[in-house]
């Protein structure tokens, strides 16, 4: 009876154990504190190993800070983390590979990498669809699609909002705010 319960003890621990080491990985979440107010994102690791990790070296590093939405097309998405209130463009580090075929969509609220025609080419830069963007999924628009890496948990209001900001030209640039919209600084508050 002593080993019947000793195997049934060792049974159910490995059991835990088992179960423990399959609970699904936390998601880092980084706050956006905007000159608009704050915008929560909730990030998929398991997804998109190495877009996750881009983006959180380049949130740990103060990169984000005192950067502008420098892009706003109303009905499709903003577009921020490259450039300074000055518009210069911000140093990178190199590009990464595109994780376009994770399974995740570009649907309302989520997060993507920009890109370039290259579709190894992002750096710093991300976009927060709008809308339901199906045309930039794997493997539109060009056999390549826009990795997405998470999805806006809290904020979408202040999204709308820089959404529907008068927009001018500066330079090369169409589609920037009239009024800088500043990214203050972007966070980790939790993992």
């Amino acid at each position: 009876m002593k080993w019947l319960m000793l195997a049934l003890g060792s049974a159910a621990l490995i059991a835990n154990a088992s179960a423990f080491a399959q609970a699904p990985a936390a998601h880092p979440t980084v706050l956006l504190k905007t000159s608009d107010g704050d915008i929560r994102v909730e990030l998929y690791p398991e997804k998109a190993p190495k877009t996750v990790a881009n983006f959180l070296d380049y949130v740990k590093s103060g990169q984000y800070s005192g950067t502008i939405f420098h892009r706003v097309i109303p009905g499709f998405m903003i577009q921020g983390g490259g450039y300074t209130t000055s518009y210069a463009e911000k140093p990178t580090r190199a590009p990464i590979p595109l994780e376009s075929q994770n399974g995740l969509k570009n649907s309302l609220g989520t997060i993507a990498m920009a890109r370039t025609s290259d579709p190894n080419s992002a750096t710093d830069q991300f976009f927060i669809n709008t809308v339901d963007n199906a045309g930039l999924d794997y493997p539109n628009p060009d056999g390549n699609g826009y990795a997405v890496f998470g999805k806006v948990t809290a904020g979408m209001d202040v999204v709308k909002r820089i959404e529907g900001t008068p927009t001018t030209t500066r330079g090369p640039m169409s589609d920037v705010p009239q009024k800088p919209i500043v990214i203050e600084s972007a966070t980790v508050v939790s993992k």
